[in-house]
């Protein structure tokens, strides 16, 4: 007889949360237009709003805080992390950032200009963010089967490499500084990326002249699924399989706060001598002198012992064991969601859920709201919203999928809260041919308007 998986650690400490009323959210979601960013965290029993920097951080990590070297320049907490990513990626440089949108801006500082493009499987939120802020364009080469929640695809994070060479073909390839491959695929539902396809891509970037950069925020995750899904790679370790998919790019980006297992933190690796010489000059600018950009020293010692823990196939292995014990408890009661569970996340069909709430009511949103209410948990659009508008038109874009990201955080919540989870879905799930109207926007920032939007309800 088997056993059932468990986790491979034991809670050390606890942190209480408050469960409210329904009818103290019903205030306080009306208090803050409806928009689940701006809700208190006191405000919120379970919170998946985000699976970044909300994570618990192993003794290991705690004690690793307390030898801090806080030297402005060349401290030893920069060195023990500088030799952590130099091991685990195989790039020469290293520059630390405070997070993983800083890293972004200072290498696309350096290297997107006015009317670049570039091509990547469904950009995050911040990576188009930095491209259209720059004027440049971000095109969505990411397979068709991303898009149909109810087929099974092993890596429905993968590039099209008949769209990519597409773009490559139609377009000066000096307009294309590099393409950026995201793995694990946030945006089309916490989705792998396969080897195959890693190498294909790299292949037909090499052939182009164009650079290829990771957006490796939760790349030891989708190097635990190539592990499971790819016969090639069953026996060798997580370390071993990152080595070998980091050998394929010319660098990386990455939130720390992810497969850092830490709660600020990001940085860029790359081997291109000439871009890191210009991107330590926006470092310095906007983050930091170089050898902590933005952290301090005892959050980079943090750091280079959780990028190793995250390599652990058991930690990884129980971790993406409770994300999928969630996803398909959730499709025993027949609630929509992405197909395959992806690493990090839960996804909810909005289209399928609510398809009754008009697109242009924002129809994900309004589901969010709708679990935040019944259940005081908090997940996050991934739809209309979050898609923005066209820099040109001003009109909204209307992407395929409408979802609901619930991400759960690192070693921090326990079976019966995900109990606790299927079970509000499912009392939701049952009543919603009564969902009939959406919200609209009252106010909205012009760029990445998902964070600060405020919103009023149709009735």
């Amino acid at each position: 007889m088997q056993l059932p998986y468990s986790e491979p650690y034991r809670i050390k400490m606890v942190e209480p949360i408050y469960k409210s009323t329904m009818e103290q959210r019903k205030q306080w979601i009306k208090e803050a237009h409806y928009n689940l960013f701006n809700l208190k965290s006191d405000q919120v029993y379970i919170d998946l709003l985000t699976d970044s920097g909300t994570g618990a951080m192993s003794d290991r990590q705690w004690a690793e805080i307390m030898l801090g070297d806080e030297s402005y320049a060349g401290s030893r907490s920069f060195q023990k992390l500088e030799a952590a990513v130099k091991d685990i990626t195989g790039y020469r440089f290293f520059i630390p950032t405070h997070q993983g949108r800083a890293a972004e801006n200072v290498l696309f500082s350096a290297m997107v200009k006015e009317g670049d493009i570039i091509p990547g499987n469904s950009h995050f939120d911040t990576t188009k963010g930095h491209i259209e802020f720059r004027k440049g364009t971000a095109i969505d080469c990411t397979i068709d089967e991303a898009f149909d929640t109810d087929l099974y695809h092993p890596f429905k994070g993968n590039i099209d490499l008949k769209k990519l060479k597409k773009v490559f073909d139609e377009n000066p390839i000096e307009k294309i500084p590099f393409a950026v491959l995201t793995v694990t695929c946030n945006t089309a539902g916490g989705q792998p990326v396969s080897m195959q396809n890693i190498k294909e891509v790299s292949a037909l970037c090499k052939s182009y002249g164009v650079p290829l950069y990771f957006d490796a925020a939760r790349y030891a995750e989708n190097c635990y699924f190539i592990k499971e899904r790819e016969a090639a790679y069953k026996d060798k370790s997580i370390k071993d399989i990152a080595a070998e998919l980091f050998s394929y790019g010319d660098g990386m980006t990455m939130s720390a706060k992810k497969d850092g297992l830490v709660n600020m933190g990001g940085f860029i690796a790359l081997n291109d001598e000439e871009v890191y010489r210009t991107a330590i000059t926006f470092n310095i600018m906007y983050e930091g002198f170089i050898t902590y950009g933005g952290m301090s020293g005892r959050a980079m010692g943090a750091l280079a012992v959780g990028l190793y823990e995250a390599l652990d196939y058991d930690y990884l292995a129980s971790r993406i064991t409770q994300v999928q014990y969630l996803g398909e408890k959730m499709a025993e009661f027949g609630v929509p969601v992405q197909k395959p569970i992806g690493g990090h996340a839960v996804y909810l069909d909005a289209n399928k859920f609510v398809p009754t709430i008009p697109r242009e009511e924002y129809r994900a949103q309004a589901l969010a709201v709708e679990l935040y209410i019944v259940a005081g948990v908090r997940g996050v659009e991934i739809g209309t919203i979050l898609a923005d508008r066209d820099p040109v038109t001003r009109e909204n874009r209307y992407p395929e999928l409408e979802l609901v990201r619930l991400a759960i955080p690192r070693r921090t919540y326990t079976h019966n809260h995900m109990e606790y989870l299927a079970a509000a879905l499912h009392r939701i799930y049952d009543t919603r041919n009564e969902a009939k109207n959406g919200y609209r926007i009252v106010w909205e920032a012009p760029i990445m308007r998902h964070f600060t939007v405020k919103l009023e309800k149709i009735e």
